[in-house]
């Protein structure tokens, strides 16, 4: 029997030109024998602007829907996403060679992890690279360890939330992405290491694009009241969840 990753991408008009890219990045996973891939695709909005740069591939559904941010268009196209994992992939950004297969290596192994993150790059305008400080050490992260360092760091997680593969059982019963305009994947994440263990791979697994159009370069992404508020029911919502003790298995 033939065993799923589905990679849900949320996407708007203007990240759409970056679809090819993330396609080849997919196109060059490698999965264990049994397993494959697809991709769901759910544009934020119904324009004719994104179905152009969507690859002709059977692998490929392509959805769209009202605007309604991200996390809405990452929820709502859960819908499609029939794998028993679902991994991320923002529009503008690609995986790294081998990421699929550790992701599902980890989380087969170990059936109370609820998660998987690797590192990730940034990949700049010139092409060229640059790394994230403060990774953690290869291996199970703890619960509660992510909401620990992001409330002593500014906010900042340890790890980053566009890498993350998730259990879809775990996945839905969160509600999927937070509603909110911005960090609805910060929040995921928090909630995720509230209730299960996650894990960190070393390996690189994500080029995470930089660009002037991209939601984060935005002023009223930094906007300091939305900001505050924001931070405020991603962290309400982590401890919330951590203090009823339920704990995710397999």
């Amino acid at each position: 029997m033939t065993r799923r990753v589905a990679v849900v991408t949320a996407v708007h008009a203007p990240s759409a030109r970056f679809l090819p890219e993330a396609h080849a990045s997919l196109c060059a996973q490698e999965l264990p024998d049994g397993w494959e891939w697809h991709w769901v695709i759910q544009e934020d909005g119904t324009t004719d602007a994104v179905a152009p740069h969507v690859p002709d591939d059977p692998r490929v559904t392509f959805r769209q829907g009202r605007p309604g941010g991200p996390g809405v268009a990452r929820t709502i196209a859960l819908a499609h996403a029939d794998g028993e994992y679902v991994k991320i992939l923002d529009a503008d950004d690609r995986l790294a060679p081998g990421t699929l297969a550790r992701d599902v290596a980890a989380l087969e192994a170990d059936r109370e992890l609820g998660w998987a993150t690797s590192r990730a790059l940034d990949h700049l305008p010139d092409g060229s690279t640059v790394g994230f400080p403060g990774d953690p050490g290869h291996g199970p992260i703890a619960r509660g360890a992510v909401l620990d360092f992001w409330t002593a760091n500014d906010f900042r997680a340890p790890v980053h939330p566009a890498t993350l593969c998730v259990r879809r059982d775990l996945l839905v019963a969160l509600g999927g992405w937070m509603a909110l305009p911005a960090s609805e994947d910060t929040g995921l994440l928090l909630a995720l290491n509230s209730v299960s263990r996650g894990w960190f791979s070393r390996e690189i697994g994500l080029l995470y694009r930089k660009w002037d159009g991209q939601m984060t370069s935005q002023a009223s992404h930094t906007d300091p009241a939305e900001r505050a508020a924001r931070m405020a029911v991603v962290e309400a919502r982590a401890r919330a969840l951590s203090s009823l003790r339920w704990q995710y298995y397999s």
